[in-house]
């Protein structure tokens, strides 16, 4: 369930309040640790909420951490919907729809 009055927590800050600071890890060690294409710019990006979390991103994370992609991907997607809500316009049902008790 989506928050009414307040944005969900992005998972950059997860990352850093629940995972860095407790295991006292700075963004850069953590980039190391992630190796390949990882640097701490792009930890950076994604802690300052500049950068989404995908799929390849979520799959690194939850290797890196115990957890599951399944974990950052949704925080990403409650992120991501509740601001997509905040400026959508509502677009009628169709009315073939409504005839059908739908």
């Amino acid at each position: 369930m989506l928050p009414k009055n307040r944005s969900p927590i992005h998972p950059g800050e997860i990352l850093i309040e629940e995972f860095l600071k407790p295991l006292h890890l700075s963004q850069e060690s953590f980039a190391k640790h992630l190796a390949g294409s990882w640097t701490q710019p792009k930890i950076s990006e994604i802690v300052n909420k500049k950068r989404r979390i995908t799929e390849a991103i979520a799959l690194d994370f939850a290797d890196a951490l115990g957890t599951s992609p399944e974990f950052w991907l949704t925080l990403q997607n409650r992120y991501d919907l509740w601001y997509a809500k905040k400026n959508h316009e509502e677009i009628p049902r169709l009315p073939e729809l409504e005839a059908m008790g739908f």
